[in-house]
């Protein structure tokens, strides 16, 4: 199984950027998909999750109205459009695959992880 997220880089404060990952896990409908981040020095925070319908999704009150999580079914791809970013936005986000049955906003429902990808907000 491979996660493979790319789409980060570094950023001025109030830019953005879109993160998209590749799974490899099938079947892909079985899967809650979801966004973490983890800052230096910090514990790895969930930030958004999407059921794969696509119907019901979760976001983390610090990027609530910012980011936007998203799947594509067809192509195995889930992706984290991030507006408005500061600098508390820099750390290493990821891509992380859960089963269907979990809740998927918390880290131990996550069963499949990317290796990450940096993202760097500048003031």
């Amino acid at each position: 199984v491979q996660l493979q997220a790319c789409g980060g880089g570094s950023v001025q404060a109030g830019g953005f950027l879109r993160l998209s990952c590749t799974a490899s896990v099938r079947p892909f409908r079985n899967y809650i998909m979801g966004w973490f981040r983890q800052a230096p020095g910090k514990e790895r925070e969930v930030l958004a999750s999407i059921t794969w319908s696509g119907g019901r999704s979760y976001y983390a009150d610090s990027v609530k109205g910012r980011f936007t999580i998203s799947r594509d079914n067809a192509k195995t791809t889930v992706d984290l459009q991030m507006n408005s970013l500061e600098p508390v936005d820099t750390a290493i986000y990821y891509c992380a695959a859960a089963y269907a049955a979990g809740g998927g906003r918390t880290e131990s429902d996550y069963v499949y992880w990317g290796q990450g990808t940096q993202v760097t907000v500048s003031s």
